[in-house]
């Protein structure tokens, strides 16, 4: 089989990560891929911060799991080390489904090279509060973007699921 096509249909998202950082040069070519997502009339709307500062991290997982309404001590990001926030700008009419293919290209080149993720949400939410938009301060900055999700990254501590069989009817040929 293809390895692409391999890729596809093999990725699942990871819920348990053992705590070793990612590589160096697997993140950096996991996150080229990320910029290489197809975007509307290829205006590049989306950005991709990457998280690798475990203090920083952490405090996003704990932003993160008030937003979600979890009990205290749970992390959402499932002790993964690294994870890239995607966001997009939003006065562009595709940027939802720009930062979309971002996240899917991310999770496809991280399963590509070994490294297991997990798509979370709640960045919109993040990005909308005084929280996201201090981080965006930081970083310089000042435009308006929509936090798409995060790409949470790591190695998995146990072996995925299979894949679930496809549903009936999900492709219908004309």
């Amino acid at each position: 089989m293809n390895g692409t096509l391999k890729v596809l249909e093999t990725r699942r998202s990871c819920r348990n990560f053992k705590p070793d950082m990612v590589g160096d040069e697997d993140l950096k070519a996991i996150i080229r891929a990320g910029t290489y997502a197809a975007t509307g009339m290829g205006k590049q709307s989306p950005i991709i911060i990457a998280v690798t500062d475990k203090k920083l991290r952490d405090e996003i997982s704990e932003e993160n799991r008030k937003i979600g309404g979890w009990q205290e001590g749970f992390d959402p990001f499932y002790g993964a080390p690294v994870i890239l926030i995607v966001l997009a700008k939003r006065d562009v009419p595709t940027h939802i489904y720009d930062g979309s293919l971002v996240m899917g290209n991310l999770m496809n080149a991280a399963e590509s090279l070994g490294v297991a993720s997990i798509w979370i949400h709640r960045a919109r939410e993040e990005f909308d509060s005084d929280f996201g938009k201090d981080i965006l301060k930081k970083l310089g900055i000042d435009e308006d973007y929509e936090g798409i999700g995060h790409c949470a990254l790591g190695y998995a501590a146990e072996k995925p699921r299979e894949a679930a069989p496809r549903k009936e009817n999900y492709v219908y040929y004309i």
